[in-house]
């Protein structure tokens, strides 16, 4: 990003008054100082990425995408190296505790970025999980408002600027074929099928309108102008995604479809060149600890045997003659478990979700003295995306509150969303879970914004997951199969450390995975499926969810332990939360001096 010499000359003052003598005797304002040098920095890197903008409910740069070249990758390292040289020059000494924090935690994640640059082209930036073929109906559909004419013109030239993004996406997929880094050719065809249902429907072809194009006209006719200058817009919009955005996604499936044709289906990154090493990278990035494919391959075991035995004491508690693997069939398979297919099994999915969360909300004080002030939907994943996108997924709020925090559900298909498991589900990705943790984050008032904003896997998904056990000893699942649903959810995330690090680092093929995975669970087969494919493009994210969950428990313990009465559950989950998104390593510390606050 280019920047006017008076940002240059206010922020290069921003930095000589951090680092200067006035704040050397005080440090509230030495502190201060720091806290805005964060916040420039941050801001900088932010007004980077229109996406990231359009996400915090920002309009600067609302009619731009990012730059995903390699021209823009180097930009960004170069910022980032100029602001860890930065941080690096700013005495420490005088600082209070909060700041220092925070100096450490953002020379720490500058450096994490740094090392990462050395592994930008071994990843797949397409999947079914996503990519830029969705994440741009994503933009438009779910964080693109239009509340006047210029943000309806923001729109238009979003569209027109497709043809450039995803120019640079097929070079960057290119520059990986080059270094044999490739995605399993099942993937491609899920990226081709995602992108088919961007451009069908209108003005693609005689259908209905296509999502974006129903979008667009609804937020456009919804506007306080006349209707000569609605159609207008509309028409305009109309024929950029027919002219610009259909070339630009036509080219994209194309080169993706010939990409198919030479890909192979192996599973695991070891394939990938220094494959292993970037395995163990990855591990690092997502679960804040040192510990090795094969420590976590064996926690997985041992946490699998753990659990099978809390199973099969609900299975002789409700009755059920036959072994678990019985058990775990007959959950699959019950008509009981499952709403029915249609749009009023849907409907009935999405009251129970909702049910769910409401009644956990009128608990929450019980639990917490922070509670978020963002506002929560529970909405099913649209249609355009549905047949690729995860089961269940949270889009964090607007930070001025237009829009709310969304909990998606996938309805796609019912036969792979048991109901047993929707308590579960609804406390994981909505309260006490990820829009508890994320809104509150995003909305404390003494942090440097980066700490707001910023996500850390292990503490991120471990709280999510350690809030559904959380639940339980609040009161619920009082249903012992909806109990048995919450064991399912956690059994599966136990069963990732072994199937991830199976696939990554000990070579396990995609079918070896998904029947360890069917023969220790009883999610249904189409479920596992999916979940293994997930973990096959995003290697190593998957082991962050328990180690970060079984860590939080293991401070909680300890804390108890060491303060006995003087132990409250409120304080200690506000303490969680109150900090922002922490390494593990990191939180622990934190909890460790609240410890010895609180005993002192």
């Amino acid at each position: 990003m280019k920047l006017l010499p008076a940002a240059l000359l206010s922020f290069s003052a921003l930095l000589i008054t951090a680092c200067s003598d006035p704040a050397a005797n005080n440090p509230e304002l030495a502190s201060k100082n720091v806290n805005q040098l964060l916040d420039k920095q941050y801001d900088i890197r932010l007004q980077m990425s229109p996406i990231g903008l359009t996400a915090q409910g920002k309009t600067e740069r609302y009619h731009e995408w990012d730059d995903i070249s390699g021209k823009g990758e180097e930009r960004q390292q170069a910022l980032r190296l100029q602001h860890l040289n930065e941080l690096n020059a700013v005495e420490t000494g005088n600082l209070n505790k909060q700041t220092r924090l925070s100096l450490q935690l953002a020379k720490d994640g500058l450096q994490q970025e740094i090392d990462s640059y050395r592994w930008r082209h071994h990843d797949y930036p397409l999947s079914q999980m996503g990519g830029i073929h969705t994440t741009v109906a994503d933009v438009l559909i779910n964080q693109h408002k239009i509340a006047n004419a210029a943000d309806a013109e923001a729109y238009i030239s979003r569209l027109g600027r497709t043809q450039t993004l995803f120019d640079q996406m097929v070079q960057q997929l290119r520059t990986r074929q080059a270094k044999g880094v490739m995605p399993p050719a099942f993937v491609l065809q899920q990226v081709v099928d995602a992108s088919l249902n961007v451009i069908t429907g209108a003005p693609f072809d005689d259908g209905p309108d296509s999502p974006l194009l129903a979008d667009f006209r609804n937020k456009v006719n919804a506007l306080d102008i006349d209707t000569a200058s609605k159609e207008d817009l509309i028409e305009r919009a109309s024929n950029t995604l027919k002219n610009v955005t259909f070339r630009a996604y036509s080219k994209l499936i194309a080169f993706v479809s010939a990409m198919q044709r030479s890909a192979d289906e192996r599973a695991g990154i070891w394939k990938l060149p220094e494959g292993d090493a970037y395995y163990a990278h990855l591990l690092k990035l997502y679960t804040t600890t040192d510990m090795s494919a094969d420590e976590i391959h064996e926690l997985g075991l041992a946490e699998v045997k753990r659990i099978h035995s809390e199973m099969d004491k609900i299975r002789q508690q409700v009755g059920f003659e036959g072994d678990l693997q019985a058990f775990f069939e007959f959950f699959r398979t019950d008509p009981q478990f499952f709403y029915p297919n249609t749009d009023v099994g849907r409907a009935g999915f999405l009251k129970r979700s909702e049910d769910a969360i409401a009644a956990m909300k009128e608990r929450l004080p019980e639990q917490f003295g922070i509670l978020p002030k963002a506002d929560l939907v529970v909405k099913a994943v649209e249609p355009y995306r549905e047949a690729s996108a995860g089961i269940a997924f949270y889009e964090r709020p607007a930070l001025d509150g237009s829009r709310p925090g969304i909990y998606y559900t996938n309805l796609y298909d019912m036969n792979a969303m048991p109901n047993y498991q929707i308590d579960a589900t609804a406390f994981h990705e909505a309260v006490p879970g990820h829009h508890m943790q994320i809104a509150i984050a995003q909305e404390l008032t003494d942090l440097p914004e980066f700490r707001k904003f910023g996500g850390n896997t292990a503490y991120v998904e471990g709280w999510a997951l350690y809030t559904e056990l959380l639940a339980k000893e609040m009161g619920f699942y009082q249903d012992p199969y909806s109990d048995f649903g919450r064991l399912t959810l956690e059994l599966m995330r136990a069963i990732r450390l072994v199937v991830d690090t199976g696939m990554h680092s000990k070579q396990w093929t995609r079918e070896q995975a998904i029947q360890w995975f069917l023969d220790n669970g009883p999610n249904p087969k189409e479920e596992v499926v999916k979940e293994i494919e997930r973990y096959m493009v995003i290697p190593g994210q998957a082991t962050s969810y328990k180690i970060g969950m079984l860590k939080i428990l293991e401070l909680r313990e300890n804390a108890k332990a060491e303060l006995g009465d003087k132990f409250d559950i409120r304080s200690f989950h506000d303490l969680i939360l109150g900090n922002g998104p922490l390494p593990l390593t990191v939180l622990e510390q934190q909890v460790n001096e609240w410890v010895a606050e609180q005993k002192g």
